[in-house]
C-alpha cells in the first residue's frame, strides 16, 4: 500500500502509483496533448511578456522624465496579481489560448520590467561619460554602445526568473478551461486520480529544470565577454 498504508492514497498517492498512471496518460494521448497546449502559451505568453518588459523597462530606465510619469500606473498595477485578470481575460477573449497567453504575460511582465528598469538605472555613469567623450552622445547609440551591454546581466536574471514565474502561471491560465496541463490537472483533481496531479505536477517540474538548464546556456554564451 501507498506509503506503508500511513496515507489514503486519495489524497497523497504512492510513488509506486505514478508510473502507471504516466503510461495510462501517454498512451491515450492527453499528456502529449496537455504538453502541447501549454507549451504554446508558455513560450507565446512569455516572449509577449518579457519582450514587452524588457522594452518598456529600458525606456523607463533611460528617462527620469519617463519614470515619474509612469510610476502612478506602476504603483496602481504591480500589486494587481494575475489571478485577478482572469475574468477580463475571459470577457476580452473567451475560454481562448490567447486567454491564457494574456494572463501569462502578465504575470511575466512585471518581473522582466523591474530587472531592465533597475539594470539600467545601475550601469555606472563613467560609461556614459566614456560615450560621450567618444561621440556617442544620442539616446541611441548609448543605447546600443554602452547602456544595453552593461545592462544585459541583470536583465537576464530577469528574464530567468520569468521562466519560472511563467510556469506557475501556465496552470493558473488553463484552469478556466483552457486546454493544457492546468486543465487537465483540474479534471483529475476532480475525480481525486491524485496520481495524475502528480504526474504533471513533476512533467512541470522537469519541462522547467530544462528550459532553465538551456537558459542558462543560453546566458553563458552570450555573456562570455564577461569570463
Amino acid at each position: 500500500m501507498p506509503f506503508f498504508g500511513w496515507v489514503n492514497p486519495a489524497f497523497l498517492p504512492g510513488p509506486s502509483l505514478l508510473p502507471k498512471a504516466f503510461m495510462r496518460e501517454v498512451t491515450s494521448g492527453a499528456w502529449l496533448a496537455a504538453i502541447r497546449g501549454s507549451l504554446q502559451h508558455y513560450f507565446v505568453g512569455l516572449i509577449t511578456g518579457a519582450g514587452l518588459g524588457v522594452a518598456l523597462g529600458v525606456l523607463v530606465g533611460m528617462s527620469r522624465v519617463a519614470e515619474e510619469a509612469t510610476a502612478w500606473v506602476v504603483r496602481v498595477l504591480r500589486p494587481i496579481p494575475g489571478l485577478a485578470w482572469v475574468p477580463f481575460a475571459i470577457i476580452w477573449f473567451g475560454v481562448t489560448p490567447a486567454a491564457a497567453v494574456f494572463i501569462i504575460a502578465v504575470g511575466v511582465f512585471w518581473i522582466v520590467f523591474f530587472a531592465a528598469q533597475g539594470a539600467i538605472r545601475g550601469v555606472d555613469r563613467d560609461l556614459v561619460e566614456v560615450a560621450d567623450a567618444f561621440g556617442f552622445r544620442s539616446p541611441w547609440q548609448r543605447l546600443g554602445k554602452i547602456l544595453l551591454p552593461a545592462a544585459l546581466p541583470g536583465i537576464l536574471v530577469g528574464v530567468r526568473t520569468a521562466l519560472g514565474q511563467a510556469w506557475m502561471a501556465v496552470v493558473a491560465a488553463e484552469i478556466f478551461g483552457v486546454a493544457g496541463v492546468g486543465q487537465r490537472m483540474m479534471q483529475a483533481s476532480s475525480l481525486l486520480a491524485t496520481d495524475i496531479v502528480v504526474v504533471y505536477m513533476l512533467t512541470m517540474a522537469a519541462l522547467y529544470g530544462l528550459l532553465d538548464s538551456g537558459f542558462v546556456a543560453f546566458q553563458k554564451w552570450v555573456l562570455r565577454w564577461k569570463a
